[in-house]
C-alpha cells in the first residue's frame, strides 16, 4: 500500500493541467460512484489526478490507482478498496477499470460494503456503463470528458480565459460575442492549428504529433475496440483497414455492401464495426431526422478533424474540414442530422445549418444560418464559423 501512496504523491506533485477543464464544475462530487469516459488521448488522467490535486492535495485521504499496474492481475478491487479504507481512505481514484476483469461487479460490491469510500473511475468511450453493466445503472453517474474545444485551445494558447457559450446565446447574440473576443485576440490566427492538432491535449507533448495520434488512434482500436468489445484478434486487421477505408472515401453515406467486399465479411458485421468506430470517438455517423443506428448512415465523418490528417492527408478538402468541425462542436449537447438541398445539417431537428468556405455564394435564405469559414465577425444569420467553438 505504501507503494501505491507514493506514487499518488509524486504523480499529484508534477501534474500541470494546462487547461482546468468546465467538466471540472459540472460533476457533482457527492455522488459516490462517478465514472468519467472520453476517448483515449483526451486528458482523463490528468483530470483524475488534477481532482485529487485540488482537493486532497498528499492527503492520504484520496489514492490514484491504475489497472495497468500488475498488483492486480493477483489482487481483487474489492480487497484494495477494503485495506485503503480501513487506512482512512476515503476517495479511490480508479483509471482504466476495463483493464480489470470483473470491474463492474467489484465496483458494485464496494459501493454496497462500504458507504463512506467514494468512487471515482474512468473508463472508455466504448464503454456502455448503464446498459452493459446492469449491476451499475441504479448507482454510477457517468459523465464524458471530451478533448480541447477551440475555446479551451485559444485560451490555452493565447492566455486569455474565454468562457463558454450556449447555442442560443451565438445565435441570437453572435455580433456582441465575437466583438468582446476581437478585442483581446484574433481567433482565425489559431484555428488553422486547432483543426490540425488542437482537440488533443498531448499535443503539448514534445514529440511528432501525427505519430502520437497514429499511435492513439491504432491504441483505440486495439485495445478500447477489441478487448472491451471481446472480439478476436484475427479481426484487427479488418477493423483497422473499414477505418482507412472510410477517411479515404471522406464524409458521404458508406457503401457497405463494397466494404463487406473489400473487408471480406457480411454487410452486417461491417455495420457493427462502424457502430463500434463511432463508440470508440474515431468517426460520427450523421443520419437523416428520425432514422438511426442499425439503419445505414447518410455520412460518415471522422469524429473531429484531426484525425483527418494522419491517415490520408492528400485527399483531405477544405468543406470536409470545416463540416467536420461544426459537427464535433456541436455533437456534445446537441442532435445533428443531415441537411436538405437548402442546408448542410439539421440542428435538434429544427435549426438549419450550411457550412460556408470562403467565397462560396450565400443565397441568403433567411430561415438557414450560414456558418462562414474566414469570417471575423458576421451580420444577422452569418455567423462566424470559429464561434462554434466556443460551445463547450
Amino acid at each position: 500500500m505504501e507503494a501505491f501512496y507514493r506514487t499518488h504523491a509524486y504523480l499529484v506533485e508534477h501534474t500541470n493541467a494546462p487547461v482546468r477543464r468546465d467538466l471540472m464544475d459540472e460533476i457533482n462530487w457527492d455522488d459516490r460512484l462517478i465514472g468519467i469516459k472520453g476517448t483515449r488521448g483526451v486528458g482523463k488522467t490528468t483530470f483524475l489526478l488534477q481532482y485529487a490535486k485540488e482537493k486532497f492535495g498528499t492527503d492520504r485521504s484520496c489514492l490514484f490507482i491504475n489497472m495497468n499496474n500488475f498488483y492486480f492481475s493477483g489482487h481483487s478491487i474489492v480487497d484494495f478498496a477494503y485495506e485503503f479504507q480501513r487506512r482512512g481512505g476515503k476517495v479511490l481514484l480508479i483509471d482504466q477499470v476495463f483493464k480489470h476483469p470483473g470491474w463492474s461487479q467489484e465496483l458494485r460490491l464496494c459501493y454496497d460494503r462500504f458507504p463512506k469510500l467514494k468512487i471515482v473511475f474512468t473508463g472508455s468511450s466504448v464503454m456502455r456503463l448503464k446498459e452493459e453493466n446492469l449491476e451499475l445503472c441504479d448507482i454510477v453517474k457517468s459523465y464524458n470528458l471530451r478533448g480541447f474545444s477551440f475555446r479551451e485551445f485559444l485560451n490555452l494558447q493565447s492566455g486569455m480565459k474565454f468562457h463558454a457559450y450556449t447555442l442560443e446565446e451565438i445565435l441570437s447574440n453572435h455580433e456582441q460575442i465575437a466583438k468582446g473576443v476581437l478585442s483581446k485576440v484574433r481567433p482565425l490566427d489559431y484555428l488553422r492549428d486547432y483543426l490540425h492538432h488542437g482537440f488533443y491535449p498531448f499535443f503539448l507533448e514534445k514529440r511528432n504529433f501525427s505519430e502520437n495520434l497514429l499511435k492513439t488512434m491504432n491504441m483505440m482500436v486495439e485495445v478500447d475496440i477489441l478487448l472491451i468489445k471481446q472480439i478476436e484478434l484475427k479481426y484487427l486487421s479488418k477493423i483497422k483497414k473499414l477505418l482507412y477505408l472510410l477517411a479515404v472515401d471522406g464524409p458521404k453515406a458508406p457503401n457497405v455492401s463494397q466494404l463487406a467486399i473489400e473487408i471480406e465479411t457480411s454487410r452486417a458485421t461491417v455495420m457493427n464495426y462502424i457502430k463500434y468506430l463511432a463508440d470508440a470517438r474515431l468517426i460520427n455517423m450523421v443520419y437523416p431526422v428520425g432514422e438511426e443506428f442499425p439503419k445505414k448512415p447518410s455520412k460518415i465523418m471522422m469524429h473531429n478533424p484531426n484525425l483527418m490528417y494522419p491517415i490520408y492527408p492528400v485527399k483531405i478538402e477544405e468543406q470536409d474540414v470545416l463540416d467536420t468541425f461544426f459537427v464535433n462542436s456541436l455533437w456534445k449537447d446537441h442532435k445533428v442530422n443531415r441537411g436538405d438541398k437548402s442546408c448542410t445539417f439539421l440542428v435538434d431537428k429544427m435549426m438549419p445549418f450550411k457550412i460556408c468556405t470562403e467565397g462560396m455564394k450565400i443565397k441568403n435564405d433567411p430561415g438557414v444560418t450560414y456558418v462562414l469559414h474566414k469570417a471575423e465577425i458576421g451580420r444577422g444569420n452569418q455567423i462566424p464559423l470559429w464561434l462554434m467553438g466556443f460551445l463547450y
